[in-house]
């Protein structure tokens, strides 16, 4: 089957798009491209001249560009490079900096020569900096302009660092950075007041005068943006959508940054699925049903043959014969997702006329107690994506384990280590040489205002973060010794270094799975995670279990992945929903207080200012409202999780 007419897509789509399923594909295209835009420069004995970009978005991009230079040849002694952008003021040398990072991921490990390698200089004088602005366009110029452009999409939408509010015209200059921009940097800087709060950046026109430009995004955290700068209004407040404009553009993103774009979300509003490549699935006719039932703010059982007609549904009508069927098969569909019983009922306790427990499918779905590991990223994942589920499997009876995956360290503040310190130190049962350990390091804090960056502060930051779990364990009724501590080694990459996983990180992950067998696996699949890290535990999850797929224990197992601060999951994604009731709420804020360094001052809010247990509480009470307003049962607050058997995992989710 073909797909949907460039007629039907540009009804909404307003600028060329390539979607690609993994960011790895994606990267490798892109990288073709510009090889073959080396070459031919070379074969006419000219430069090549590319605009670069920073930040995650092109670590794939220049980790190919390297593999090809030393297993293909590619050559790059005819290029002259210019970035977009950098922070003001920084040193070059400084772990953080742009410059840094284009040598650590590209110009060190390719033969071009430095002289054509360009970044703006973040220590010029704030007076000479519109001077060194100038400069840098001349730059440009006396270069011939560029042949082709990279670039990311930062969530406030802006290219380079033209944040909202830039205008078309703009040049080279120094900027004022978004407030959401530094809290989305303020991982790689310490915290937000360590993050800078200026930067020089090529102006918008400066970048539409490229022959040709390639915008890149991965991940669901960019899906809603891209939809903005693709299918939106032209807008100075968000600044990629000036590249409508441009007629050389594209947009290349993964599935998941795609995912908000109408071919998926809301494909029957391009005409007929059968036209499309596509089926109207059990899945697709309940986010159909939902996306109908929330627009016309009706129940789903009211719903009426007008309303399918009228958005453009009458293949439903069709399929089922009329809203009242199509109705009943959505509404069972939600209704089969609700289920007092996350790891399944106790054959003891079932009594005549039960319902059915619902939606347990794998073989093991009769036994009774299951081993269940619950994965938690960070040390307070757990109980702010599943709190109350957590409680509510170990209160069934089943043998529940969390892992936490890395240490957490890096979200303790200095302060609050040194609120321990200072403890230990005034209550003297410290031994004489901790006890001196520990007074050289609370003097420094109190002359200095800051703690070295040392392998020891880092594990003393860890142990405060691992007697918080400890703590709020203790509250879900969950015993020490099902807590597994992995501390994955990816974690702990220096500052400006690409964060990835090893040998070390999978291992640990291996013997984790191998020796408690779980029955059910929960994990985080909030890939919106600001810093990566959720991100990377799921692939360290994918990796091991895609090693040990033949092992009888897999066959019998299911994965669910919840969310936690960072996104929630649609009513249409959700294949378990658990109701709480007000109780199990508290006692799952309770839990979340026991991470007292993550209370009121947490390093890393991201773009959200609510706390951690505002944000659970607020997310699970919206999703109980979403399922009442949707005409089904009223609780007081619901967790949500989707479901997948190890092999779908392995095979479809977008990492």
């Amino acid at each position: 089957m073909t797909g949907p007419s460039t007629a039907n897509l540009s009804r909404f789509e307003h600028v060329p798009l390539a979607v690609f399923q993994t960011s790895s594909e994606a990267s490798r295209s892109v990288a073709r491209e510009i090889a073959a835009l080396i070459r031919a420069r070379q074969a006419e004995k000219r430069t090549a001249v590319l605009g670069l970009a920073t930040g995650s978005t092109p670590l794939g991009l220049y980790a190919e560009l390297v593999r090809m230079h030393r297993e293909e040849g590619l050559s790059f002694a005819n290029v002259i490079s210019f970035n977009l952008d950098e922070y003001f003021p920084i040193q070059p040398s400084n772990p953080r900096s742009y410059r840094h990072f284009m040598q650590a991921h590209l110009f060190d490990h390719v033969d071009i020569a430095p002289a054509n390698t360009h970044v703006p200089d973040g220590t010029v004088p704030l007076a000479s900096v519109d001077a060194h602005s100038s400069d840098y366009e001349d730059r440009i110029r006396q270069a011939g302009g560029i042949d082709f452009q990279i670039l990311g999409i930062g969530r406030t939408g802006h290219i380079g660092f033209n944040e909202p509010g830039s205008p078309k015209r703009s040049r080279t200059r120094i900027v004022t950075l978004d407030a959401l921009t530094r809290r989305d940097a303020a991982g790689d800087f310490g915290g937000e007041p360590n993050t800078p709060r200026y930067a020089i950046t090529a102006g918008v026109r400066t970048i539409l005068e490229s022959r040709r430009i390639v915008l890149m995004a991965w991940g669901q955290h960019k899906a809603e943006i891209v939809r903005t700068a693709i299918e939106g209004p032209v807008t100075p407040q968000v600044t990629a959508s000036f590249l409508q404009e441009h007629d050389h553009v594209q947009f290349v993103v993964d599935r998941a940054a795609a995912g908000a774009l109408t071919r998926y979300r809301t494909p029957w509003l391009l005409g007929a699925l059968v036209d499309q490549g596509l089926d109207w699935d059990a899945a697709m006719m309940r986010r159909a049903i939902i996306w109908l039932s929330q627009m016309r703010k009706k129940a789903v059982l009211k719903l009426t043959d007008d309303d399918y007609n009228e958005a453009g549904l009458q293949d439903l009508l069709r399929i089922h014969g009329s809203a009242y069927e199509v109705n009943l098969a959505g509404f069972y569909q939600l209704q089969h997702t609700i289920t007092g019983w996350p790891g399944g009922k106790d054959p003891r306790r079932t009594r005549p006329g039960d319902a059915p427990v619902r939606p347990l499918r794998s073989r093991s779905a009769g036994v009774f107690p299951k081993r269940i590991l619950v994965l938690s990223p960070h040390p307070d994942d757990d109980v702010i994506g599943m709190g109350g589920t957590l409680c509510r499997l170990v209160e069934h009876g089943h043998e529940v384990h969390v892992a936490y995956q890395v240490s957490g360290a890096n979200a303790v503040s200095d302060d609050a280590l040194g609120r321990a310190l200072r403890f230990v130190r005034d209550s003297g049962v410290a031994q004489d040489a901790d006890s001196l350990k520990i007074k050289n390091l609370c003097e420094t804090l109190e002359v200095q205002g800051s703690l070295p960056e040392t392998d020891e502060v880092h594990r003393l930051k860890g142990l405060v973060r691992r007697q918080e779990v400890l703590s709020a364990a203790r509250v879900c009724g969950v015993p020490s010794d099902r807590l597994h501590f992995l501390d994955l080694p990816f974690y702990h990459a220096s500052p400006g270094a690409r964060r990835q996983l090893g040998e070390a990180d999978r291992s640990s992950m291996r013997a984790l799975l191998s020796g408690i067998k779980p029955h059910l696996i929960f994990a985080a699949g909030d890939l919106d995670d600001p810093h990566g890290t959720h991100r990377l535990c799921l692939h360290a999850l994918h990796d091991a279990l895609a090693n040990l797929r033949n092992e009888e224990w897999t066959k019998e197992s299911e994965l669910w992945l919840y969310r936690g601060a960072w996104s929630e999951w649609s009513a249409d994604e959700i294949d378990l929903a658990v109701p709480l009731s007000p109780q199990e709420v508290l006692r799952r804020r309770r839990a979340i207080f026991c991470h007292e360094t993550q209370k009121d001052m947490a390093l890393f809010l991201g773009d959200d200012r609510r706390e951690f247990w505002q944000r659970s509480e607020d997310r699970s009470r919206r999703l109980a409202e979403t399922y009442n307003a949707l005409g089904l049962a009223e609780y007081e607050a619901m967790e949500a999780f989707k479901r997948y058997a190890p092999d779908e995992f392995l095979r479809d989710l977008p990492l």
